[in-house]
């Protein structure tokens, strides 16, 4: 089975979108085509994002909060890579790639153009819809 890592901001669609192609790519685990990764940098990412008041009009913290909750519980959560190797120009990004190493995720998610455009030999990075298209029916 696929294993990948969803950058938060994939995450982030997905709960304040219901109806879009990054919460079909949560379904898509939630059905169990492939085995979401998580570290607990990427959940408190996650969580403190989904507590800004700009998605108020999307969820409420409760909601974000349980889903936060929900992922912790059924992801794959593995320890933070430490000092991760600077590979995207946003070195913000660079857990996001080792995590996926470390994990032995061979897929990461995004929605970022900094890290879409990184070509990794041992790392696919590609779009949420991208990644809909390679997972099995």
């Amino acid at each position: 089975m696929t294993r990948a890592v969803l950058d938060p901001n994939v995450l982030v669609a997905s709960a304040i979108s219901p109806a879009g192609i990054p919460a079909a790519c949560v379904r898509a685990f939630a059905e169990g085509r492939y085995e979401l990764v998580a570290s607990p940098l990427l959940l408190t990412e996650l969580g403190t994002v989904l507590r800004r008041k700009k998605f108020r009009a999307f969820l409420t913290v409760n909601d974000g909060d349980r889903f936060v909750e929900a992922l912790a519980r059924d992801a794959s959560v593995v320890a933070d890579p430490s000092d991760p190797l600077e590979v995207s120009r946003d070195r913000r990004d660079d857990y996001l790639v080792a995590l996926a190493r470390a994990a032995g995720a061979p897929v990461l998610v995004s929605g970022d153009d900094d890290l879409l455009q990184l070509e990794l030999p041992d790392l696919r990075i590609v779009s949420p819809r991208a990644f809909l298209e390679l997972l099995p029916p």
